[in-house]
């Protein structure tokens, strides 16, 4: 590292994280040029970007207490990794994306093993809905936080952590599709009733909502004409395949993996998808949406039990346009009858769908922010490292 070139670590833990990451290279690089440089762990997409990772991320995209607590050694055991080799290429920031517990570790053993090297958090903790003090625990932790919330301000300001609200990067990356395209591509008639399932990117979430999609196609199938499309996330393609595979054989569905997602969002009628970033993005291409999610029973029982859970949603576009847009189906409600009523229901209803087209479309501009988020996260790293 020259004097005059600061040297940025970003670390990513997941899929999403590895996006945000990606996206932040790329926009310093355009901006920068040679004028900075990159060192980082992440997985495909950052190291596609020229920045492999130095520590592997396999195993890392964790929800839920007992999860985090099953896969302890292997994140104290990444954590040391990745403090280690930072501490060592002594790094003019570290941007540290998402993931509340392992970003957390790895910044309080950064700050105590050199507190000169400066820490930005990017996208924090979501403590508008729950653990409100991690607030205070992240403004004692870290220099600087990257909202992609415009509303997140708010809640650290008490503590005097600095706020940049850059905008949501995943509402900058959907593109148009083309739907009549993908249709004719895959032998999908033009007026045949499409439904998109998204099964999410973690192994735990396959575990427990898969059942229920399963199911709720097993039923759509049974009382209707409709076709799945399947977007598959590499990460959990092999542990899906099983799924697949039936899939195919027992519900003609047609199976794509991300790089058709923007055609096939343009293709689907209605959405059934795991809780997440993507309903956020199905919701940037105005698609009607139902999501569910399922936590591990006991983390369920903790959250019911200490009223942990603040928000009266789950999904970021329902809290933005503060109405249920997209119909939510959490932990015990999580089942094949509920869902495949909601998705054929929507279906029946044209008028609906349209109307909720528009209505997503205006809640995502909420969260969207001004200019290109990436770009302007890369402003904030480069200003903050001079």
């Amino acid at each position: 590292m020259s004097e005059d070139t600061p040297l940025i670590y970003v670390v990513a833990a997941e899929r999403s994280g590895d996006l945000l990451g990606a996206g932040l290279i790329k926009a310093m690089r355009s901006r920068y040029g040679n004028g900075v440089s990159f060192r980082g762990m992440g997985g495909e997409a950052m190291a596609e970007g020229g920045v492999p990772s130095t520590v592997s991320i396999e195993g890392l995209s964790i929800l839920g207490f007992f999860d985090g607590l099953k896969a302890f050694s292997r994140i104290k055991e990444r954590v040391a990794e990745v403090v280690a080799d930072i501490i060592r290429h002594k790094p003019d920031a570290v941007v540290l994306i998402d993931s509340w517990g392992f970003m957390l570790r790895v910044a309080q053993g950064v700050r105590e093993a050199d507190p000169s090297i400066k820490l930005i958090k990017y996208v924090g903790p979501q403590v508008f809905a729950t653990r409100p003090g991690r607030a205070k625990t992240l403004a004692e932790t870290v220099d600087h936080l990257m909202s992609i919330l415009s509303f997140d301000e708010r809640y650290y300001r008490p503590f005097g952590l600095p706020v940049t609200f850059v905008g949501n990067p995943t509402l900058d990356r959907i593109e148009p599709g083309d739907g009549a395209t993908f249709r004719a591509r895959h032998g999908i008639a033009a007026d045949a009733h499409t439904v998109l399932v998204l099964f999410g990117s973690r192994k735990s979430e396959i575990d427990r909502i898969g059942p229920a999609f399963v199911a709720s196609l097993e039923q759509l199938k049974a009382e209707r004409e409709v076709t799945p499309i399947i977007i598959v996330a590499g990460a959990v393609k092999e542990q899906l395949a099983p799924v697949l595979d039936h899939a195919r054989s027992e519900f003609g569905a047609v199976i794509v993996d991300e790089a058709e997602k923007t055609d096939a969002f343009a293709a689907a009628d209605v959405a059934l998808a795991c809780s997440g970033t993507v309903v956020t993005e199905l919701a940037t291409a105005g698609v009607p949406t139902v999501t569910a999610y399922k936590l591990g029973w006991l983390t369920w029982a903790i959250i019911r039990a200490f009223n942990i859970m603040k928000a009266p949603y789950i999904s970021l576009v329902n809290i933005a346009a503060d109405e249920m847009l997209v119909p939510e189906f959490v932990q015990t409600r999580c089942r094949g009858g509920l869902l495949a009523a909601e998705v054929s229901a929507l279906l029946d209803d044209p008028k609906r769908r349209e109307r909720l087209h528009s209505e997503l479309a205006a809640a995502t501009d909420k969260l969207r922010g001004e200019g290109d988020a990436s770009e302007n996260a890369a402003q904030t790293v480069f200003e903050l490292t001079q």
